[in-house]
């Protein structure tokens, strides 16, 4: 019922903001892909919904110089119809305050780390996403943050996130400061240069630094990330980096690849991703895609565990 109440509730709002005075939309994408997978030798077929979703996004007008901000954002899983039980699965959602000084805002919502690494991560959301070699891909609860105006190219993001209670450093004690995790970026952007700086304290029990670049070159797109990252417990200390390159060709087809790879200084473990694919743009918000992933997990003293993927797709956004 409450479902039900929560999509009646957003078509009413998509009809309202037509005429209404609340600068609103709904939006949303459908991804679906066929992939076959081979994971350790065990193979087998699956339709996959990849991180499908619908939304409700805007900005209502208070005064001159200040809106106030919102998103509503949900995980729909149009395979099985359950996100690991739910029907919506929360994404990122949050409201805020925008005007001349930047935004407060506050929700649940990716962390500047992670949005800091923009769309060098061509294959996000399917199986060669970046989260599943590096750390520091997180969608955070209880986010408080500020981001600055943008200034001669210049941005910033500082999220605080308050643990309630958890023990968020592993120290054996109860976090209960509004400061216990953080994370923050810096950027510039000029013409077809993008440059950030970013990193977390105490998120997801890591402490980690990231750096991030990306170029446009005519046709062709390159992403780079260096990024290291150790955990509270000093079991974990990685470095690794990751490249992406896109090129397109024409109108329709753009052709990708990235390969990552990270290592452990502590136990000499290494994991790497190597992903290749093409786009095919069917329409403005239409496009198929194909793609063949390879994750590696070295171990030191133990067997690769190798995971393997190929599969075909089609995206719609609205």
């Amino acid at each position: 019922m409450k479902n039900l109440l929560l999509v009646i509730g957003i078509l009413f709002t998509s009809f309202s903001f037509a005429s209404g005075p609340i600068d609103g939309k709904v939006y949303g994408k459908a991804n679906l892909s066929v992939v076959s997978q081979d994971d350790g030798g065990s193979n087998e077929w699956n339709l996959n919904s990849n991180a499908s979703r619908l939304g409700l996004k805007g900005a209502t007008k208070i005064s001159d110089g200040l809106e106030v901000v919102y998103q509503a954002e949900y995980e729909v899983c149009i395979d099985s119809g359950s996100c690991k039980g739910q029907t919506f699965k929360q994404r990122n959602t949050f409201a805020g305050l925008k005007g001349n000084f930047g935004m407060v805002w506050a929700g649940k919502h990716d962390t500047p780390t992670k949005l800091a690494q923009k769309k060098i991560d061509l294959f996000n959301d399917l199986e060669g996403d970046l989260k599943n070699t590096f750390e520091g891909e997180n969608r955070s609860s209880n986010i408080i943050a500020y981001t600055t105006p943008s200034g001669n190219g210049f941005s910033a993001t500082v999220a605080m996130i308050p643990a309630e209670g958890e023990d968020t450093d592993q120290d054996g004690k109860d976090d209960t400061g509004l400061n216990d995790g953080m994370s923050y970026s810096i950027s510039f952007t000029r013409d077809k240069l993008y440059l950030a700086v970013a990193g977390d304290q105490d998120i997801d029990e890591q402490d980690l630094t990231r750096m991030v670049a990306q170029y446009q070159i005519d046709a062709l797109k390159l992403g780079f990330m260096y990024q290291q990252n150790e955990d509270n417990l000093g079991t974990k200390d990685e470095s690794g980096y990751f490249l992406s390159a896109a090129y397109k060709m024409d109108s329709n087809i753009t052709l990708k690849a990235q390969y990552g790879a990270i290592e452990d200084d502590v136990d000499g473990d290494e994991e790497t991703t190597l992903s290749l694919g093409a786009d095919y743009k069917l329409a403005k918000n239409t496009k198929f895609f194909a793609f063949y992933t390879d994750n590696t997990d070295s171990k030191v003293d133990s067997s690769d565990a190798d995971f393997s993927a190929i599969g075909i797709g089609m995206e719609h956004k609205f």
